[in-house]
């Protein structure tokens, strides 16, 4: 429970859909004096040549799984776990608790009134509710999805509709929002106003 009192953190849970906004509506919250904490840029990190979470990896998976820096190959290991579930579970069972870890680090230290988890896969894992005071889930239309990736990155519906089906159901995301923000729009002045009434709630600039 996050303490009371005009020095109250709030730890507020972002995520999102593909193609949904998330990053931008982080660092709307961010420029508000929000602390944004990427955990996928942390478990990126700890998967860097000599991160803490390589020699493990290396011990279960192989070295095959490994660069030749001994980075972890990532794209095999995508392949790998869409493939066989279980080996999904055996990296996270590796890699979440050195997330955790980073992430406690950073709620210590931090000096904001709100930390910002943006986690792509809130949802997805149940690990990350408990942690939390509120989720924050970026909402929009799958056809918005389609269209904002294809614009960004240069996917077909197809790659990115795979994506999609790998994250859960658009329905299932809201369900699980205390918040939910819809947008379906590019125009940033619409998802600017949305983020100013939420920093007010939440004590930002």
């Amino acid at each position: 429970m996050t303490a009371t009192g005009p020095t109250a953190l709030t730890k507020l849970g972002l995520t999102g859909g593909i193609g949904s906004g998330k990053s931008t509506l982080a660092r709307l919250l961010q420029a508000r004096g929000a602390d944004v904490i990427d955990a996928d840029a942390i478990s990126r990190r700890c998967t860097e040549a000599g991160g803490a979470a390589m020699s493990a990896i290396a011990h279960q998976f192989g070295g095959d799984f490994l660069l030749a820096d001994g980075a972890l190959d990532r794209h095999r290991m995508r392949d790998h776990v869409f493939a066989h579930p279980e080996a999904r579970q055996s990296l996270e069972q590796i890699v979440h608790p050195v997330v955790g870890a980073e992430l406690q680090r950073r709620v210590e230290i931090t000096k904001a009134t709100c930390v910002v988890f943006d986690v792509p896969l809130l949802v997805e894992s149940p690990r990350w509710r408990p942690q939390l005071d509120r989720v924050l889930v970026v909402d929009c239309t799958p056809e918005t999805q389609i269209r904002r990736v294809h614009t960004r990155s240069g996917w077909d519906a197809n790659t990115t509709q795979a994506v999609m089906r790998n994250q859960s159901p658009r329905a299932t995301r809201v369900a699980a929002a205390d918040i939910v923000i819809f947008n379906d729009t590019d125009d940033l002045s619409t998802l600017e106003r949305a983020v100013e009434a939420l920093a007010k709630r939440f004590g930002l600039s």
